[in-house]
């Protein structure tokens, strides 16, 4: 597949590249785990040399010498003899730049904590030393989301608040995955769109998977996605267990509950008969794994709170992966594909729901864009997107079939939530429902 999109986050990194013509810049690009941020941040560059280093688990002597072998390619410089520590590499490097500009791509950062943990001190001794008048476009990547947040906002970290700029990689959006299915499925149904969206989560990695394996249909995602010796099957573990560490089972157990609907507090300590607080804070604020969402315009920053994984191929890997993994230790992996297809309609319908959020957002014609549903549970509304500006509010009703779409009980849900939160009292009020059709 080819490189798709990202013009934004190119543009923003050809113009630190200009900046740092004159000023050091030293760039953190994070973002989930295949998201694609080294393939942004190389094709950013690809009209010049760039110096690559990738920190792998090796001891330190062993990368020095690829990274001095690098150096030797890129740059055209003799190699740097016997330097077995990071630091020696990265102060002659800093000194250089004082002579000439280049690039420097350091991949998977987080890595020198199990390399040389003194790697940061060491770095930001030098780079305070060394920024002034040194000509570097500095980049540092990293895919261990809770590691990178430690190192750069953690106040007690050597690094923290060195960088100039920070760049985040998002999932594709919806206009993206549209362009993606057309130009490599043309006549693509919506229901292959929305699957496409609901497995991958718009992470690139997936999607390349599934289109160079040429799986564009729902029915061929699904039979790639569960197999025997898929790379989706241990995705969610491999990619979890090195950011949770020993605690682990304790954070798997509450995202799997979650995924299959228990997405309160109370809720969840219920079931697992633990206090979960200090784990929920966690997951939101160093894992980047789940969100809160609220009521619009609910009063108490402390009621109605429910927990979502926004990571779509999480939740439908916790979902179903996670929650049947014993099927799949017997092979049993058409049994799966049935409980799958069983409850799919159900639960893509609560991911069109986030679609259509998101095609919301991205049309760039509303301020404000949420859901809502009263404390008894009786009356809720799907999507309400305001235009605070030009006084416009939209109450939409989503299902997967339009025939499923009754407006006269969306009106009455809305003047229940008009007569309860005395909003959008002097608005222009449209209604209208969206389904499978209008994606």
């Amino acid at each position: 597949m080819r490189f798709f999109d990202r013009d934004k986050e190119i543009a923003k990194l050809r113009n630190i590249r200009e900046l740092s013509r004159r000023v050091a810049q030293f760039t953190v690009v994070t973002g989930r785990r295949r998201i694609g941020k080294t393939s942004l941040v190389l094709n950013a560059y690809n009209d010049e040399p760039i110096l690559y280093f990738f920190v792998s688990r090796k001891v330190e002597s062993e990368l020095c010498k690829e990274y001095a072998t690098e150096i030797e390619e890129k740059l055209g410089i003799p190699q740097l003899g016997s330097t077995t520590q990071f630091a020696e590499i990265f102060e002659y490097l800093m000194k250089l730049a004082h002579k000439q500009h280049f690039t420097l791509v350091i991949d998977e950062f987080q890595e020198f904590y199990r390399v040389n943990k003194t790697v940061f001190s060491e770095m930001q001794k030098i780079w305070d030393l060394h920024k002034d008048g040194a000509r570097i476009n500095l980049l540092v990547c990293g895919s261990v989301n809770s590691l990178m947040n430690k190192i750069f906002r953690d106040k007690k970290e050597p690094l923290y608040n060195r960088q100039t700029q920070k760049i985040s990689v998002h999932p594709f959006s919806p206009s993206v995955l549209h362009g993606i299915m057309n130009e490599y499925a043309p006549g693509h149904s919506n229901e292959d769109l929305l699957a496409m969206y609901l497995y991958t989560g718009g992470v690139a990695k997936y999607i390349e998977l599934l289109i160079d394996g040429g799986f564009y249909t729902a029915t061929a995602m699904l039979d790639a996605i569960i197999q025997e010796d898929s790379p989706f099957i241990d995705e969610g573990r491999s990619m979890l267990i090195e950011e949770f560490g020993r605690d682990y089972t304790v954070y798997f157990s509450i995202l799997s509950l979650i995924a299959r609907g228990h997405t309160t507090r109370g809720d969840i300590e219920e079931i697992l008969k633990k206090e979960i607080s200090g784990y929920l804070t966690r997951l939101e604020d160093d894992y980047g794994l789940v969100n809160k969402s609220q009521p619009l315009f609910e009063s108490s920053p402390r009621k109605n709170v429910h927990y979502n994984i926004h990571d779509n191929f999480l939740r439908f890997w916790f979902r179903f992966v996670y929650k049947y993994n014993y099927m799949l230790e017997i092979g049993a992996y058409d049994k799966l594909k049935e409980i799958i297809i069983r409850d799919y309609d159900t639960y893509s319908g609560q991911v069109l729901e986030e679609f259509f959020r998101l095609q919301l957002a991205e049309s760039g014609q509303f301020t404000r864009i949420g859901m809502w549903h009263d404390r008894r549970g009786e009356n809720e509304i799907d999507i309400i997107a305001a235009d605070e500006l030009n006084k416009r509010v939209e109450f939409i009703e989503v299902k997967r079939q339009r025939r499923n779409i009754d407006l006269s009980i969306l009106r009455a849900k809305a003047n229940v939530f008009l007569n309860t939160t005395k909003k959008f009292g002097k608005y222009d009020i449209n209604y209208r429902g969206l389904s499978l059709d209008d994606i």
